[in-house]
């Protein structure tokens, strides 16, 4: 583990794989890439956007000092932010899986768990560094550098959030930011270096992305239209946003939401049941997902598409919704509408044992490892899948298998599981905006983001909210989970909330197989705080000294 640790500040682009000129043509306009050659990154403007492409596909590309399936963000949404989250089932992996989705891996230093986040989250902020230090230097317009050295700074910006999620206390456990962060490297050095304060993190985050918000306006330029791959000022702003709530910073995060939805309105009913699988009307920002850049079976929707490999050909499903949430939100809403959940199917009396029985608690489809294809319950779940397929798609769930909640939100338009994937709508800025308000003791104003969000927007016409205190803080961590299900949010955000998980069993009227219907208290397991890895402090044995004051 040393050796990948000390690969990430080598000294030289660890995405500069081969020279530019083996890679010429119109392809690399249009698709991340990771070739540009070292020596050549920094020539002109021209050579920099690529090396800035090349990050870009860092977020959704195999890291290869890790085993199969370590692919970015493809990893992070799934086994650290949903896996271990209240709302996400899966329960054909809960029995191997149940320590991970428990959380009982955060101080078990030499694993590939605790060191992933880190190798790969500092591969992005070294190669970012790279950029800032050097693209004063390169020949080319000056209004594409201020823009270049924007898109490096949120990165860097958005790396370092990530790490801080995951490697330190909550901001209500740091004695207002007193604690240990992370290492802060700003330029291309190697050496020894000790870790920052949490409130130090912090405050370079901030400024990365002010310095990246005035960049970006200097040049006054934006990202080709469609390459949501490619951060730009509205991307700083979210970053900026998410920052700041996770710091409790609620009047900065409030007012940088608001920025960072700018001119990308909500998506209609239409685009969110057409798959997640491409851009819509609200991501602001996400990793390319065609065929030209596919992943294999390493990519996000191989597995977690509902009509991806997994799901199309084995018994483990695509993930599913926690019944205690979706048992709460009406029938009406359309995203409820994406989810196997009993109110599709009045027919059948779900606490009747002979129900039960036939569905062999996994919704009628598995016993002895066989789908079961022949009972009414399988008959009227399969049909219901059949007329959610969206427009152009494969269907779903081909191998017969399906599931308690079990999800048709995320889908893939080829095999074995090509799709785009999402890292920041602006419906997370509206909710992060209702939670802001909410703290800033403005619930008006939460009660107005969330009408915005679940009525305006179409979702559920009928919903109104005058809830206040905290029933009003319940109802946005409900719709925050339900509107972000699946994307990679859930555990953080119980993390942040300092809120225990509680997982409810089958037996007791929840989805949740027996190795983790448990509850996973918030203090408890280094308070959700992954140590840093070992290799890691071997490779930087200033880690464990004493900043100098």
């Amino acid at each position: 583990m040393k050796k990948y640790i000390k690969t990430i500040f080598s000294g030289s682009l660890l995405l500069a794989s081969s020279m530019m000129v083996s890679c010429a043509g119109d392809y690399l306009d249009t698709a991340p890439t990771s070739s540009v050659g070292s020596v050549d990154a920094f020539a002109t403007t021209e050579n920099a956007a690529m090396v800035i492409n090349g990050i870009a596909q860092a977020m959704c590309y195999q890291q290869f000092a890790f085993s199969q399936g370590y692919c970015g963000e493809n990893q992070i949404k799934t086994v650290f932010g949903e896996y271990p989250s209240q709302n996400f089932v899966y329960n054909m992996f809960a029995p191997g899986w149940a320590p991970i989705f428990n959380g009982e891996y955060y101080t078990q230093k030499s694993t590939t768990y605790c060191a992933y986040p880190w190798y790969y989250y500092y591969t992005l902020i070294s190669n970012a560094n790279s950029v800032i230090m050097n693209i004063d230097g390169a020949e080319g317009p000056e209004t594409d550098k201020a823009f270049i050295k924007a898109q490096a700074l949120t990165y860097r910006a958005y790396a370092y959030t990530q790490l801080m999620e995951f490697y330190t206390y909550r901001w209500s456990d740091t004695q207002n930011g007193t604690t240990n962060g992370v290492v802060l490297r700003l330029d291309e050095s190697t050496g020894e270096m000790p870790l920052s304060t949490v409130m130090e993190c912090y405050n370079q985050i901030y400024q990365d992305c002010k310095d990246a918000i005035s960049l970006y306006t200097q040049s006054g330029k934006d990202r080709e239209s469609g390459k949501v791959w490619l951060p730009n000022l509205n991307v700083a702003y979210a970053v900026y946003a998410r920052a700041a709530l996770n710091r409790q910073d609620y009047q900065t995060a409030l007012d940088n939401a608001k920025l960072a939805r700018a001119n990308y309105p909500l998506m209609s009913n239409a685009e969110y049941k057409s798959g997640f699988c491409k851009p819509t009307s609200e991501w602001i920002f996400g990793s390319y997902g065609d065929g030209t850049e596919n992943m294999w079976y390493w990519t996000f929707g191989t597995q977690f598409g509902c009509n991806g490999y997994y799901a199309n050909n084995t018994e483990y499903g695509a993930g599913a919704i926690d019944r205690t949430l979706t048992d709460k939100i009406p029938d009406n809403d359309v995203r409820k509408s994406l989810f196997l959940t009993t109110d599709k199917f009045p027919g059948f009396d779900w606490t009747d044992e002979n129900v039960l029985n036939q569905t062999y608690a996994y919704f009628g489809t598995v016993k002895d490892s066989k789908p079961v294809t022949t009972t009414e319950i399988w008959k009227a779940v399969n049909a219901y899948v059949t007329s959610m397929t969206p427009s152009g798609l494969t269907e779903a769930y081909q191998s017969g298998y399906y599931y308690l909640g079990g999800q048709l939100k995320f889908w893939v338009f080829d095999t074995p599981g090509v799709s785009y994937l999402c890292h920041i709508r602006s419906s997370e800025m509206l909710l992060i905006e209702a939670e802001a308000n909410y703290f800033l003791h403005n619930e008006p104003a939460a009660q107005e983001a969330l009408i915005e969000l679940n009525a305006t927007s179409g979702r559920n016409p009928e919903y109104t909210c005058n809830k206040t205190g905290e029933e009003l803080f319940q109802e946005i961590v409900d719709y925050r989970g339900l509107e972000l299900w699946g994307e990679g949010f859930n555990w953080y955000d119980y993390k942040r909330w300092n809120k225990d998980i509680v997982r409810v069993g089958i037996p007791d009227g929840g989805n949740v197989h027996a190795a983790t219907a448990t509850t996973v208290t918030a203090t408890g397991h280094n308070n959700w705080t992954w140590e840093i890895p070992e290799a890691e402090t071997n490779y930087n044995p200033g880690i464990n000294k004493p900043q100098e004051k």
